[in-house]
């Protein structure tokens, strides 16, 4: 195994970098692959890795950033409950910046009287609530696979030690099926996937084999440069011989049946349902729903929210980017009204976004 140097080291990357422009050569023609983990997403820029591949090799950013492809609809909600008296709504920090309908955010909210608290673990949110039995306290999950598996952890915690005033929002959504969307864009033309890292130590790397099997490449990737050159490497050696098929350069962290106990926890407080995804709009069965057993858990039951309508921003092309359609330098806000200290759209404001990492790298 290497050392974290090692995966910075100069004469690696190099070598790597030379290998690949070699083997791009014989590609008949350009090749498109793209990254659906935000974490990927701003690795790429910082690195500089588009700048070290050949033009005939693109790099994609997809919808990797889970505050970035919540839809407007369950931010409107959020913001909604969080007005409510008698609640405190919890949430982690970046969410409290994505504006909803009219601009008007959760951090908005807050400097004007509402309770709402920045929690760094979702765990933190059963210390609220017994220190609050009066009060009504809301989390609002979201995340990938990732995070999930500790929001379900929260709620079973939560019965087993009889907290009665705790509900959560749950937005949480499902890479796999997102990725099944994308790929099946024939505007895209997808060669490949750089399949999220985090996501895959939970889910496994067999969640990927639909990839495969409809001669696509996919490879589980780290975060360093020598992982991406790596992962790049690989799909395009998939690419070229056309053996398709799932492989792990992440191989350090991530296994072909993931984490086994995360998934049970999962499987055992959510059920997949239909979600709506900022940019790609409602997928069957890509998001999680908290299941009836643990409904007194479940904020869309204990509370009666009404329909709420939801508009866009004006202007703001966040769909198309998180879509790969567009580029944030294709953005006519982009870094003229909206910044990462005046930002209009959700790929703007987390670290993850996009619209962040082309503002600080590009």
């Amino acid at each position: 195994m290497r050392y974290i140097d090692e995966y910075r080291d100069r004469s690696i990357v190099e070598g790597l970098v030379s290998i690949i422009n070699h083997k791009a050569g014989k590609l008949n023609g350009d090749i498109s692959i793209m990254e659906v983990c935000g974490t990927h997403t701003n690795a790429i820029g910082r690195f500089g890795i588009r700048g070290m591949l050949p033009s005939n090799i693109r790099l994609i950013s997809g919808p990797g950033c889970p505050v970035c492809v919540t839809s407007i609809h369950d931010i409107d909600i959020s913001l909604y409950l969080a007005r409510q008296n008698g609640v405190i709504f919890t949430t982690f920090g970046d969410m409290l910046r994505v504006p909803g309908t009219g601009g008007i955010s959760l951090q908005q909210l807050r400097a004007e009287g509402a309770d709402v608290r920045i929690v760094t673990s979702p765990m933190d949110c059963i210390a609220i609530s017994l220190a609050n039995p009066a009060k009504k306290v809301v989390f609002m999950g979201i995340g990938f696979e990732t995070t999930s598996p500790t929001v379900a952890a929260l709620i079973l915690r939560a019965e087993k030690q009889g907290v009665q005033n705790l509900s959560v929002l749950s937005v949480h959504k499902l890479i796999p099926p997102a990725m099944k969307a994308l790929m099946d864009d024939p505007e895209l033309n997808i060669d490949g996937f750089i399949c999220p890292g985090h996501v895959s130590t939970i889910i496994g790397a067999k969640a990927y084999d639909f990839i495969a099997v409809s001669s696509r490449a996919a490879v589980v990737t780290g975060f360093e440069p020598v992982d991406i050159l790596e992962g790049i490497l690989m799909i395009v050696d998939q690419v070229l011989n056309s053996g398709y098929k799932v492989e792990i350069q992440y191989a350090r962290a991530v296994k072909d049946k993931g984490n086994l106990r995360a998934k049970e926890m999962l499987s055992k407080v959510f059920a997949p349902a239909d979600a709506e995804w900022r940019g790609l709009g409602m997928m069957k069965s890509s998001g999680l729903v908290i299941r009836h057993d643990y409904g007194m858990f479940d904020a869309a039951r204990v509370f009666d929210i009404p329909d709420i309508s939801s508009e866009e921003f004006e202007g703001c092309i966040c769909g198309d980017i998180l879509r790969g359609y567009s580029t944030p330098k294709e953005c006519p806000l982009f870094k003229k009204v909206c910044t990462p200290q005046s930002p209009v759209g959700p790929c703007m404001v987390s670290s993850e976004g996009t619209c962040a990492a082309y503002y600080r790298y590009y």
